[in-house]
C-alpha cells in the first residue's frame, strides 16, 4: 500500500522554507500515529528541513536525484519507480511525506491519501500539487480540536481510491 501524506492550508500551501508554515500538534500526532511503525518516503530538501534526522521508529527513506547524497539512518532510493516497487514488496504501509515533486510524481500511483485541511490561509512557498478529487472516495473525516495549542479549524481526512 502507497500512501500520501501530508497538511495543507486552504489554498494548498504544504510549506515555506523547507518547514510548516504552522503549528498545529494535533497534526503531529495525526502523523505520527498513521506512520510510526511504517515505512516513510520523503524527498532530499523535506528531510533536510527536518534537520536531517530520522524520524523515531520509523523505516526512513529519502528520495533524490543525486548519486553520491548520503545520511546516516536511513536508505536512500532515486527514483520514484523504486518506491512503487518497494511499496508492491511490502506488506506494511509506505508512506510519502513530500515534497511537491514527489506528490505528484507518486499521484497516480497512491492507494490512499492522508490529508490534513487546515482552514486557513498562510505565506507560503511550496504547494500540494493539484488531485482530482474525482478518482477518491472519502473514507474517514475527523474533526481537529481548535484549543489554546491547535489554534487553527482543521480536519483530518483519509480517501482511497475509487
Amino acid at each position: 500500500m502507497l500512501a500520501a501524506i501530508w497538511a495543507q492550508d486552504k489554498n494548498g500551501v504544504i510549506g515555506k522554507d523547507n518547514k510548516l508554515p504552522w503549528y498545529l500538534p494535533e497534526d503531529l500526532k495525526f502523523f505520527k500515529d498513521s506512520t510510526v511503525g511504517n515505512t516513510l518516503v520523503m524527498g532530499r530538501k523535506t528531510f533536510e528541513g527536518m534537520g536531517s534526522r530520522p524520524l523515531p521508529n520509523r523505516e526512513t527513506i529519502i528520495l533524490t536525484k543525486d548519486p553520491s547524497y548520503t545520511a546516516e539512518n536511513v536508505k536512500i532510493l532515486h527514483s520514484t519507480e523504486e518506491v512503487v516497487e518497494l511499496a508492491n514488496q511490502q506488506s506494511t504501509p509506505v508512506f510519502v511525506g513530500g515534497g511537491t515533486e514527489i506528490f505528484r510524481e507518486l499521484l497516480p500511483h497512491f492507494d490512499y491519501l492522508y490529508r490534513t485541511f487546515i482552514d486557513e490561509s498562510f505565506a507560503g512557498d511550496t504547494y500540494m500539487p493539484e488531485v482530482d478529487w474525482s478518482h477518491w472516495k472519502l473514507i474517514e473525516k475527523t474533526e481537529g480540536i481548535v484549543d489554546e495549542r491547535n489554534r487553527y479549524k482543521h480536519q483530518f481526512e483519509i480517501y482511497g481510491r475509487k
